[in-house]
């Protein structure tokens, strides 16, 4: 590898970092305004929804740019590879914490939210799942990338569990039934983060080791 081609993947590699601490940011600022009803913090995660775009621009010409000049092999190209890929995904999580912001600025009041459906738990392991899949790429660690897939299913079975108690507490009492349905949707958001965490995780498996792992069969709600 030649050091100009080095310094372009480390820089690659920053800019990568500034994105992705950009999106967590989002993810987690998003969460807590819906938990707290906050629309003020909503309203920024919207309008910072336009920096993570112009970021994911940037990061494609700059994969696309090293492609063409230096024209890599072996772990050189499936890393500019992985990262054209994670850069989508990390622009999509932005989208995802765009949509919980929203579901945060339809909320009408500061209220709790209703006993068994406290969010926090389950967006904490979301967020802590797409940290730990940019630190595996970083370190070329595969073993946390393959403990980021396998914390998947936990992510998945509290979604289940929040939907069939959304389902049971309509048929119960169907007199929150906004807020009910805008739970539902911010709980299947999380599941989606995770599952593009998880994304992140296998594209570093494929770097490091060049082994292409597939999202097994997800479960039915």
């Amino acid at each position: 590898m030649t050091a100009h081609l080095q310094h372009e993947l480390e820089s690659l590699k920053k800019s990568l970092l500034s994105l992705s601490a950009q999106v967590e940011k989002n993810v987690r600022q998003a969460t807590k305004a819906f938990t707290e009803g906050d629309t003020q913090q909503a309203t920024e995660v919207i309008e910072s929804d336009r920096t993570v775009d112009a970021q994911e621009v940037v990061l494609e010409e700059e994969c696309l740019k090293i492609l063409a000049l230096h024209q890599p092999v072996a772990i050189d190209l499936r890393f500019i590879i992985a990262v054209l890929k994670i850069n989508n995904d990390l622009e999509r999580i932005g989208d995802l914490a765009v949509n919980i912001a929203e579901a945060a600025a339809r909320r009408t009041d500061q209220s709790p939210l209703p006993e068994g459906f406290d969010l926090v738990p389950v967006a904490d392991r979301a967020q802590k799942m797409l940290a730990l899949s940019m630190d595996s790429l970083v370190n070329m660690d595969t073993k946390v990338a393959r403990e980021v897939c396998a914390a998947d299913d936990e992510v998945d079975a509290e979604k289940r569990r929040i939907s069939r108690l959304v389902v049971a507490t309509i048929k119960e009492d169907p007199t929150n039934l906004d807020l009910l349905i805008q739970i539902l949707l911010v709980a299947r958001h999380i599941e989606r983060i995770a599952d593009l965490a998880t994304n992140i995780a296998e594209d570093t498996i494929y770097m490091v080791d060049g082994d292409i792992v597939r999202h097994h069969d997800e479960p039915s709600d």
